[in-house]
């Protein structure tokens, strides 16, 4: 298995993409949002992944900077049904209040040879807290973090039998989270900007996680490796040496902070 950050940002970079990724097992493929563009097919493409081989997408909440590259998916995706190009289903697995906006928002903006598709062979799926699933033959567990802005989910993948990859999402993380988070062997977790630039960013009036937070909580929760993302992109080019000497301090786990395009095997 390897995980492929499309993007690394947050919602207002230019530097970067949006925050958006792809994990991978075998043959098999699992989108985690679509960032805020089309962009996404470019990244898709620079990845070496065909966006045709993924039939299994989960987005996390309603922010514009992760849901409307899924749309571009849709309507690609049900585009290229209609030639007989896309083998197969895609399920999209979203909380029921956003489920229901996908739904209506495909409606509204795409025409009717692709909205014919949606229901039949495009498949809006709502998930309940804490309900399991099978994604890419992983063991997959969907979860609310309980946001304090737009309602989000997170996940935890269960792969090669004992081993468990978590993703918090973009807010910082909430105790009631510790039951999928705690003793991962991976975890996804935002930085919005290092603990020194707190001020210069203003990453808690935002309600966003600092290197330092996110590693803290990392070490509490004793996991093995940690990957940061959805970060400001001012200090792109020396972000990987930034962040990794301010997280140091505060957990002794690897330290992945992955640029757009980078691929990480877990």
């Amino acid at each position: 298995m390897k995980i492929t950050m499309l993007g690394t940002g947050n919602a207002m970079v230019t530097k970067c993409y949006n925050t958006t990724f792809v994990i991978t097992d075998k043959d098999k493929y699992f989108l985690v949002d679509g960032g805020g563009g089309n962009q996404i097919f470019n990244q898709l493409e620079k990845s070496n992944i065909d966006w045709k081989n993924i039939k299994e997408i989960f987005v996390t909440h309603k922010h514009i900077d992760h849901l409307i590259g899924v749309i571009w998916m849709i309507r690609k995706i049900c585009r290229s049904m209609k030639k007989g190009e896309y083998i197969g289903d895609v399920n999209i697995y979203a909380h029921e209040e956003l489920s229901e906006i996908i739904n209506s928002i495909s409606y509204m903006l795409l025409n009717k040879k692709e909205t014919d598709f949606i229901g039949q062979r495009v498949h809006i799926v709502s998930v309940k807290d804490g309900e399991e699933r099978e994604i890419i033959g992983n063991k997959t567990v969907f979860f609310d973090i309980h946001s304090t802005k737009a309602k989000q989910f997170g996940f935890s993948m269960y792969y090669d039998e004992d081993k468990k990859l978590t993703c918090c999402g973009d807010e910082p993380y909430n105790e009631v989270e510790e039951k999928y988070a705690k003793n991962s062997n991976w975890l996804l977790h935002e930085a919005f900007c290092l603990y020194s630039d707190r001020e210069k960013f203003k990453p808690y009036e935002k309600n966003h996680s600092t290197v330092k937070d996110a590693c803290k909580l990392a070490e509490e929760l004793n996991i093995d490796n940690l990957i940061l993302y959805h970060t400001e992109d001012k200090n792109i080019k020396n972000r990987k040496n930034l962040y990794l000497n301010e997280g140091q301090k505060y957990f002794k786990g690897n330290i992945f902070i992955p640029d757009d395009l980078e691929s990480i095997e877990l």
